[in-house]
């Protein structure tokens, strides 16, 4: 099996609302839970450490997450700012989060901040062996967090190291629902996250502002989790990616996380439809199919799960019940035509030139 690289996954959210223990299996977590409202809050969970190392899941790119005020999900839902210093405190605190859990479970995750680090955990994951620390990209989805262009450095120095400007529409831009141009301080954003170093993460960002920031963001440029908006018949909305927007992505090199999500994959997709008839065949890969084809090469499409993102395996194909079943893409993208090479590429290697390209030596 090839190694798997995952560039979206809210952990840090998930165990701050819902105190999910990802050093247990998916399994462990839902028996837990089934004592609780957790599963009808997020669904049952699709990850866990002992499901990392049966897939082979070698790195995430995990978040900073937390929503503005107005999409409070409810009580129990903690991660939400009412402004930018909450925001700013919140993020933090989430930061914290991943650096106690490669502190404490230093042989099951660990941060990764350098091209040296990536090196320890690819290199960890290639000795024979079954038990290997899973790496963690920190990833800020909302820039909210970051009040002043100033602070950036410090949120390098915290370990992030790709940035998405938007969820719903922030000051910097339109978002998810939400649409609208880059505003200047979305601009002076940018420019202070080329200079410091920072990844672009165009995920959910408005289609608007996603073409202006390819425009003029001279650095790495990604689409973390989205999917192909031309596959998905009816769909009006702007959060999945016009081929607009995919070729200017491909055109800069970019990596693209396709996201086996069914209300991605289906336009109006509910729970109550049910997960019968989907599959990772059919629609999943069709979608990262798309991404190769308008790319002539298997060089841009990747996977981006946002697994335990608002959703459980009652909102994946049937034939997932947690992340390790993502090696079932392997013999689905030989039937599609996909060779070796293609399937590493897409599987892990895409990713891996990312973040070879973007991290610090």
């Amino acid at each position: 099996m090839p190694l798997l690289i995952d560039a979206h996954e809210d952990l840090a959210w998930n165990i701050h609302t819902l105190n999910r223990d990802y050093t247990r299996s998916a399994l462990d977590i839902r028996k837990r839970e089934s004592k609780d409202n957790n599963s009808k809050l997020n669904g049952n969970s699709l990850l866990g450490w002992e499901n990392y190392q049966r897939g082979k899941v070698a790195v995430i790119f995990a978040t900073l997450f937390v929503s503005p005020l107005r999409k409070k999900l409810g009580g129990w839902d903690t991660e939400v700012y009412r402004d930018f210093d909450q925001a700013h405190r919140t993020n933090k605190k989430q930061a914290e989060t991943y650096k106690a859990l490669a502190g404490d479970h230093p042989d099951k995750f660990r941060l990764v901040r350098t091209k040296g680090d990536l090196a320890e955990v690819i290199g960890d994951w290639k000795k024979p062996g079954k038990d290997h620390p899973v790496g963690l990209v920190l990833l800020m989805e909302g820039a909210e967090g970051v009040r002043k262009p100033a602070e950036l450095e410090d949120w390098w120095e915290t370990g992030v190291r790709i940035i998405g400007p938007a969820w719903a529409g922030t000051r910097f831009c339109g978002g998810s629902h939400e649409p609208g141009p880059l505003t200047e301080e979305g601009r002076a954003l940018l420019k202070g996250m080329a200079e410091t170093g920072f990844a672009l993460d165009i995920s959910h960002m408005d289609e608007l502002a996603a073409k202006q920031a390819l425009d003029e963001f001279p650095g790495p440029v990604i689409a973390s989790h989205a999917n192909c908006a031309a596959l998905i018949q009816g769909y009006e909305g702007n959060r999945q990616l016009s081929d607009d927007i995919i070729r200017r992505t491909i055109a800069r090199d970019g990596v693209i996380g396709l996201v086996p999500f069914l209300a991605f994959l289906k336009n109006g997709w509910k729970i109550s439809d049910g997960r019968k008839g989907f599959s990772l065949s059919d629609p999943y890969c069709a979608h990262i199919d798309h991404v190769c084809q308008l790319a002539g090469d298997a060089w841009h499409a990747a996977i981006g799960t946002d697994f335990d993102g608002g959703f459980g395996v009652e909102s994946v194909p049937e034939d997932v019940d947690s992340i390790d079943d993502l090696q079932k893409l392997h013999p689905v993208l030989q039937d599609r035509g996909f060779v070796e090479a293609e399937i590493e590429r897409i599987m892990n290697g895409n990713w891996l030139r990312f973040l070879e390209a973007c991290l610090p030596g």
